[in-house]
């Protein structure tokens, strides 16, 4: 019988080990065949670092706390009992056997069972995690819906098993040493080998041999099974996580949020003046997925965070990350022509999951493996606009408009600096160079100039920037989009044009500046302060972006602007998703709110896991037709909490939130952060 173990246990060690690697050299042999993507492999050291920290530390998985923690130990488990499997193979042939030098330190033996309790209690939370939120949350509530269920309970029935071994194993070691009460080789199975102590010496060891014989086989099992499905990320994370973290867009740990990547073919940024005949535009077919994309799909453990914050998916609208990386991934590992469409009505990926996304950034913010989401998506729907011109109605008004008039509106350019006119302070307008006694250049963005309710904002940011003694100047006429809706709408062609155009007024009016720190720019508009503080630098330029929060809370600070007229009212704030997730800007516009003496009420989705607006990705100027809107779904909550006003940092937001307010007919009273601000620095006599 003995022999028949060994045989069993060494064959089928040798059987899956075989077929891990020939699984592992197909798979990687799969990432080669993605585009090149250079953009990875710089900054060595910060990304080890980064890398370790964020799987060590569990940064990401934190944010569900239990579920973090338990997770945790599972992981830990996972490596740290690599000894056990190790002493079991030497069982087998003798079940006296333990690893050399460290195998009977009390120290080692210690660590082994706590680490195996814990990992033990650690997936027994996990499954009563996934279970209760099977049975009380249904169909799209829960964020496993769409998960591969069957291989999670596989998973999960395994480490069970392995645990159980290890424990087993370590109460008949104990039964089977000379030692007759407890001690500290086995401090805490101790009762365990009390109750094998009855046994013969005979039967303790076959038990050992029996016991040691499953945990091979199960665990070999495991390998054998995860190898004959590539498209198991619950399982093949494990291994692929931590490449997928260390080879993540921003070697700084950042997440992969911000600016979009830049277009690359074949490895290289594309030459929209002059683009090359096998040129890549975006992301359609099998082929177009780069190495970096493909390492993305096949670490997804489908754990359903993202789909969990995600604003489309919670007003019923088609689009899951998760389900959109798990699509990508089964595509990209079938047995498909290479040119088969990603994104098509018979595809893996229909056009309506496509242009349901807002590029929030919460999927990505959520994700415990870093995949980057937005970046796929944008990708995606790069090539749907260059290449098959397939696209929401809407958006092709827009882009005319963005080309044509230069704003998304289709306003006429010469009534960008009507604003001015409407200001009882004098406001300059530069037509040359920046003068050397201007500190701040004013960019007022489109909506600033033309939407009514963003107007109000400019207007106050001007006046508080007046009242404090900053010397400031704005663009009036010469100001174009910045290209933000076109490019995040996947037109890269013409987001390139409108770039173009801003950096040359850009350099223009800097021309007799040299350093970026005398580059200053102050926004209302967090899509204008990421596209031009962070997308712009691709093109090679760079200067000092400052949101208006930022700028009116240092002011606030250094006493230049103070709040008099102490307001009572009780006020929520909104997360602008392009200045919270997408810049990391959370407290300058809180402190800036409590300065003025109001109450702030937090909405239960605040900061880093705000609720989307609905206006971003192109969604402004888009009709929401599917499911329920985005941004009744936020004011709803907003309303909930009590306040009587709803305190903003950015004029989409300020539209969005607006016309949900309207339409639910509630008296809350939305304004802008600079508004509140405006009004208690002036005596109630100077607010007539």
């Amino acid at each position: 019988m003995n022999l028949l173990l060994v045989v069993l246990a060494y064959g089928i060690t040798a059987a899956a080990l075989g077929l891990l690697a020939f699984r592992v050299r197909q798979l990687i042999a799969i990432y080669k065949k993605g585009q090149p993507d250079p953009t990875r492999s710089d900054n060595r050291a910060s990304r080890f670092w980064n890398m370790t920290r964020e799987v060590l530390g569990h940064t990401k998985m934190l944010n569900f706390t239990g579920t973090g923690i338990a997770h945790w130990f599972v992981m830990i488990g996972f490596g740290a009992l690599f000894g056990t499997l190790v002493t079991a193979y030497g069982q087998l042939l003798n079940p006296y056997f333990s690893l050399p030098f460290i195998g009977h330190w009390w120290v080692y033996e210690y660590f082994v069972e706590a680490i195996t309790w814990f990992t033990g209690i650690g997936i027994v939370t996990l499954i009563g995690i996934r279970q209760f939120t099977r049975l009380a949350k249904k169909g799209r509530t829960s964020r496993f819906f769409g998960s591969g269920m069957k291989k999670a309970y596989y998973i999960e029935a395994t480490i069970v098993l392995i645990v159980f071994c290890v424990i087993a194993l370590r109460g008949l070691e104990g039964a089977l040493s000379e030692e007759t009460s407890w001690n500290r080789h086995h401090i805490t199975t101790w009762f365990i080998a009390q109750e094998f102590k009855a046994l013969t010496l005979a039967e303790i060891t076959t038990y050992i041999q029996w016991v040691a014989a499953l945990k091979i086989v199960v665990s070999m099992l495991w390998f054998i099974v995860i190898a004959q499905n590539l498209t198991m990320g619950i399982a093949w994370h494990r291994f692929l996580a931590f490449f997928n973290i260390y080879y993540r867009r921003n070697s700084n740990g950042k997440n992969s949020l911000g600016p979009l990547p830049e277009m690359l073919s074949h490895g290289k940024p594309i030459n929209f003046e002059d683009p090359s005949e096998d040129d890549v535009f975006g992301l359609g077919a099998r082929s177009d997925i780069s190495w970096k994309g493909l390492l993305d799909m096949t670490s997804c453990t489908e754990c359903g965070r993202c789909q969990s914050q995600c604003p489309a998916w919670h007003t019923d609208k088609p689009l899951s990350p998760k389900l959109l990386i798990m699509a990508m991934r089964d595509h990209a590992m079938a047995k498909v022509v290479e040119t088969e469409s990603l994104v098509s009505e018979l595809g893996p990926i229909e056009l309506d999951v496509l242009w349901s996304c807002t590029t929030c950034g919460a999927c990505v913010e959520e994700c415990p493996v870093d995949i980057e989401h937005v970046d796929h998506i944008v990708n995606m729907r790069r090539f749907q606009v260059l290449v098959e011109s397939e696209f929401p109605t809407e958006l092709g008004g827009t882009f005319r408009n963005l080309e044509k008039a230069g704003n998304p509106w289709g306003a006429n350019r010469t009534d960008r600096d009507a604003w001015v006119g409407e200001c009882d302070f004098p406001i300059r307008v530069v037509e040359g160079q920046l003068p050397d006694d201007v500190e701040y250049l004013f960019w007022v963005g489109c909506a600033g100039a033309y939407e009514e309710r963003a107007k109000k904002t400019t207007k106050a940011v001007a006046e508080l920037l007046y009242m404090a003694g900053v010397n400031f100047a704005v663009l009036g006429k010469r100001e174009t989009c910045t290209g933000d809706p076109a490019r995040r709408a996947g037109n890269e062609f013409l987001y390139q044009i409108l770039a173009r155009e801003n950096i040359e007024t850009f350099n223009e009016v800097f021309a007799a500046r040299t350093e970026k720190g005398t580059k200053k720019v102050v926004v209302t508009c967090p899509h204008c302060f990421t596209t031009i503080g962070r997308d712009y630098a691709q093109s090679g330029f760079e200067l000092v972006m400052v949101h208006h929060t930022q700028l009116l809370n240092q002011l606030v600070r250094e006493k230049r602007l103070v709040p008099i007229n102490k307001s009572t009212t009780t006020m929520t704030y909104h997360d602008p998703c392009y200045l919270g997730r997408h810049n990391e800007i959370y407290e300058p516009p809180r402190e800036l709110l409590v300065a003025t003496g109001v109450t702030i009420t937090e909405m239960p989705r605040n900061k880093e896991r705000s609720f989307c607006c609905g206006a971003g990705g192109g969604r402004m100027w888009m009709e929401e037709k599917i499911g329920t809107r985005i941004n009744l779904n936020r004011v709803d909550e907003a309303i909930a909490t009590g306040v009587e006003e709803i305190a903003v940092a950015c004029p989409f937001c300020r539209v969005m939130t607006g016309d949900g307010v309207i339409a639910r007919d509630s008296k809350v009273e939305v304004l802008d952060v600079a508004q509140a601000l405006l009004r208690s620095v002036k005596s109630k006599a100077e607010q007539g």
